[in-house]
């Protein structure tokens, strides 16, 4: 079983950054899709980022240009740095990692907390 544990999560004044992480402790990170969700009020979960196994990207609209999602293999960690950051980014943020061929997988973390105050 896959434990993924998110960290970096806070508040922050609109216009400001911050740096969220996701460790993985197993030996499948280098073989997953990480992602990042959110969950935030009033709406239902939505993609924020991913990136492949391969290191390709994609980014919701709503943070394309403001954040960047990396990983590292060999620290089995992704990071999503997020600047510019407006009230609208207010959530829990979810660290996700999945693999749709055998062994398929869908791991989640238990989210950490990010508040943008206006």
């Amino acid at each position: 079983q896959e434990q993924l544990v998110e960290s970096g999560g806070g508040s922050v004044q609109a216009g400001g950054s911050l740096r969220l992480s996701c460790a993985a402790s197993g030996s499948i990170f280098s073989m997953s899709a990480m992602s990042w969700y959110r969950l935030s009020p009033g709406k239902q979960r939505e993609l924020v980022a991913e990136i492949t196994a391969g290191g390709s990207t994609n980014y919701a609209d709503s943070v394309k240009g403001r954040f960047t999602i990396s990983r590292d293999n060999a620290k089995n960690t992704m990071i999503l740095q997020m600047n510019s950051l407006t009230p609208e980014d207010t959530g829990v943020y979810y660290c996700n990692a999945r693999r749709e061929r055998f062994p398929r997988y869908n791991y989640w973390g238990q989210g950490t907390q990010v508040t943008v105050s206006s």
